[in-house]
């Protein structure tokens, strides 16, 4: 796309965005569902405007810029996503059993900062629906149905024990694998409590050890399996559990998940400082560059650089740090579509 078509683009979302941010008297969760539902009606079978393919974990993507996990939970609009030009969707995060999520309101918007709070907990359907939702669209792993792979991001149930959160993981990677290009693991949110101790080098050696083993007794084709980590783990801890995924059959890392830190905020969005939950957006766009950088020089295994992309100068930062792909959630909800445009011309470019 020409840098005029990317500006109209985004002065013609920028205008949407006013509408949608005073939607729902401001609630960027109704906002948010809205949008989902509008985007539900949306005719299927697009191909992404933007081409840079690539190979990554033996999965064909069509260009490096995806949707990150928490966009689309549950699929609703899991036919859209290419329209927008994104190479690859990531849905969920999901559960083995469906739950409600955290107590409402759990999103709020730090729009100074560019920034989102949120407090989610995992809210969604439950594996199995989201299983019978992209039959029903017609996909299966490999199959193109959407026109961009199919990732598929897997957390464990609220209600179930740590200590049985091997077979929570494992009950939804038996329910989506034949429907993913890819499954990522999330053990990063700060929202489900006790989640983050699986990060931990001794619970994520048995955790992704199941999770490898029963995806390759799954296929003799193994699905792909990520681990998706928080920009908030670091020294020793990091170092451990980097060595642990590099002695494992992981295919892949994704960094990162939100922040439980809370530098960067804006004084008029200092208010936001005391609300439980994870920071995404721009006050995470260093600290999300510099884990992916460590992560990268750390691994020979391929890693998804998310956090903080909220420009094109971002998204290349991202790939010049040793990022193989790129995912949106935050930028996409600020800037739109042209943020995925821009980030093509501006790496084509560079």
């Amino acid at each position: 796309m020409s840098d005029l078509g990317t500006r109209a683009l985004r002065s013609g979302y920028h205008l949407l965005r006013a509408g949608l941010f005073r939607y729902g008297g401001g609630d960027p969760e109704k906002a948010h569902e809205a949008t989902l539902r509008l985007l539900s009606w949306v005719p299927g079978g697009a191909r992404p405007h933007v081409a840079d393919p690539v190979t990554v974990a033996g999965v064909r993507f069509p260009n490096r810029v995806g949707v990150a996990a928490g966009l689309d939970k549950d699929g609703v609009a899991a036919h859209a996503w290419a329209r927008f030009g994104f190479g690859f969707a990531e849905l969920g995060t999901v559960t083995a059993h469906a739950q409600p999520g955290n107590p409402k309101p759990r999103m709020y918007r730090a729009v100074a900062s560019r920034g989102i709070v949120n407090r989610m907990g995992f809210n969604n359907h439950g594996a199995a629906a989201l299983a019978r939702t992209l039959r029903d669209k017609g996909v299966a792993r490999g199959n193109g149905a959407l026109g961009i792979p199919v990732g598929i991001s897997i957390g464990k149930t609220k209600a179930t024990p740590l200590g049985a959160a091997t077979d929570d993981y494992l009950e939804s990677l038996r329910l989506l694998a034949p429907l993913a290009d890819y499954v990522a693991v999330n053990v990063s949110s700060p929202n489900t409590p006790g989640l983050r101790s699986l990060q931990a080098a001794g619970e994520l050696a048995s955790l992704v050890s199941a999770l490898t083993t029963e995806a390759a007794a799954l296929s003799e084709r193994p699905v792909p399996v990520f681990v998706k980590l928080a920009p908030d783990l670091e020294g020793s801890d990091l170092a451990e559990t980097i060595a642990v995924l590099n002695d494992s059959a992981v295919s892949g890392l994704i960094a990162t998940n939100t922040t439980l830190a809370r530098d960067g905020l804006a004084p008029s969005d200092q208010g936001l400082a005391g609300e439980a939950g994870g920071l995404s957006g721009a006050p995470l766009t260093t600290r999300a560059l510099s884990f992916v950088e460590h992560l990268a020089s750390s691994t020979r295994l391929p890693v998804m650089g998310v956090g903080g992309i909220m420009t094109p100068a971002d998204g290349v930062r991202m790939f010049e740090a040793g990022a193989s792909l790129v995912q949106l959630f935050t930028g996409f909800i600020y800037e739109g579509p042209a943020l995925i445009s821009g980030i093509h011309d501006t790496r084509t470019r560079a």
